[in-house]
């Protein structure tokens, strides 16, 4: 009896999409992790275990203009700019084609001391 040809190829293809459908359920699992770069991320809230809720994870909202290391996109770089109550104002005022973020001055204060240390 003659083997069929075809057979590796299909048990290869078969286990090449067990194997993605494996890694999408661990991705969907560990998303936390995975948004925060592959730090401990804590269960309450999603921020980090060294930080708590802070800047770090609510600048995460920026990230659609300003990029995912907020090194500028749409919107500009955030690195380098220093000046807390500055960066304050921008964020519960908006500025140009920038819209207000925050309501909560808390919150704007936590994102601006974040941006503030990025260099």
């Amino acid at each position: 009896m003659k083997n069929n040809p075809i057979i590796p190829y299909i048990l290869i293809m078969a286990f090449g999409i067990g194997l993605i459908f494996f890694m999408s359920m661990e991705g969907v699992g560990n998303k936390e992790e995975i948004a925060h770069g592959g730090e401990d991320v804590a269960e309450e809230g999603g921020a980090t275990a060294e930080e708590g809720a802070g800047g770090a994870e609510l600048v995460s909202a920026c990230i659609g203009c300003h990029g995912g290391d907020l090194t500028g996109g749409m919107g500009p770089d955030l690195h380098g700019i220093t000046d807390v109550e500055h960066i304050k104002n921008v964020v519960m005022n908006g500025q140009g084609q920038m819209p207000p973020v925050v309501q909560d001055e808390a919150e704007a204060q936590a994102i601006a001391e974040y941006i503030s240390t990025l260099e």
